[in-house]
Formats: C-alpha cells, sequence, structure tokens
C-alpha cells in the first residue's frame, strides 16, 4: 500500500498481486451487498443513465468485463487483463493528487450474469485503505433503457484513513462521476 511517485514496476506489482492470494477479506460481511448493506458502514448508492436498446447493453456489459469504468488517467487495474471471476484478485491503483500512486486489494465475490443484468461485486482484502465492498452492474429495464448502477459500502481500514475520511470521500465521489464518464464513452464508441 506504499506510494509511489509512478506507478510501481511490474514485478512489485505482481509480487503484491500474489501475496493476496492467501488474503482473507478485510471485512466480516462478505457478500451482504447482495442482500442489505450492514451497519457501521458508509452505504452508496448512484446511477447514471447510459442509453437505450440491446447494444447499448452489451456493449456496457463488455465494458465491465474488461473493467472500462475504471477511469484511465487516475486509476488501472492490475493484471490489467484480470478475468471477471469469482475470486479473482486484483489491484486498484489510484493517484492521489497527480503525485502518488497507490495500491490497494480486492477479490471478486460474485458475479451477476442474468438476460438483463451484468456486474460483479469486489471486497477489500487486508492492505485495502477501506474495507467493504463495492458492485459495479449494468441493467437493460423493461423500458428499453440501460443504466449503469455503482453501490457500495465501506469505511476506513486504517487509524490515519480516518484522519483524513472527508478526503476519502471527495475521492469516492469523483471516482463515481469519472466512471459514468468512463461508461458513457465505452458505450459511445463504435465497435
Amino acid at each position: 500500500m506504499n506510494p509511489w511517485f509512478t506507478i510501481p514496476p511490474d514485478l512489485v506489482l505482481h509480487e503484491h498481486w500474489l501475496a493476496q492470494k492467501s488474503s482473507p477479506y478485510a471485512y466480516p460481511e462478505v457478500g451482504a451487498s447482495a442482500r442489505q448493506f450492514p451497519p457501521g458502514y458508509e452505504h452508496d448508492r448512484e446511477e447514471t443513465h447510459l442509453g437505450f436498446g440491446d447494444a447499448i447493453f452489451v456493449k456496457a456489459a463488455q465494458a465491465l468485463r474488461h473493467w472500462a469504468m475504471f477511469p484511465r488517467d487516475w486509476t488501472q487495474i492490475y493484471p490489467g487483463n484480470a478475468p471477471v471471476e469469482v475470486g479473482q484478485e486484483v489491484l486498484v491503483l489510484f493517484r492521489l493528487f497527480g503525485l502518488w500512486w497507490w495500491r490497494n486489494s480486492s477479490r471478486i465475490v460474485y458475479l451477476i450474469d442474468e438476460p438483463a443484468r451484468f456486474g460483479f461485486a469486489y471486497g477489500t482484502l487486508p492492505p485495502h485503505i477501506e474495507k467493504g465492498e463495492e458492485i459495479f452492474m449494468v441493467e437493460l429495464r423493461d423500458d428499453g433503457s440501460v443504466w449503469y448502477r455503482i453501490q457500495a459500502f465501506s469505511r476506513p481500514n486504517r487509524w490515519y484513513i480516518w484522519l483524513a475520511y472527508p478526503l476519502g470521500r471527495a475521492y469516492q465521489r469523483k471516482f463515481r462521476r469519472d466512471s459514468f464518464a468512463a461508461m458513457q464513452e465505452a458505450v459511445s464508441t463504435k465497435a
């Protein structure tokens, strides 16, 4: 979780990623996002309209499968080609203040793969600065509209994150805004 002024070298990322394979989740309510968000966490639920029709839904689901919801200018996923499957560990790298790159560890808890809904939830592992779970989902509704939703429950995982809690919440809001824009871009590009 140590900050770097540049993206950490592949060897550092790979070793950190491998070390997560045996890590437990950082919170006891694993899978709770599929039912009811637990008390004691911040609860976030936001969605944005992506367009209409099956083609938009297919593009949006494909974008999630390729982690396109992560804003490229200040976030990255390692490994970049990580499959969206239960048990897959990923590092989420993000740039703070445009200066430092931080890495956080998460694991996919469950998938949502239905004819009109696709998405997944991932949960934090101990090195993550937060504890909790986040869902990324696209949905084709009965009226033909396609929506992208982010839902999460989270709280700081380190004492110093509690000290900067308003900043952390601001970055969570920035991520949702930028993720919505990334998904809009993903569905608007020609295949």
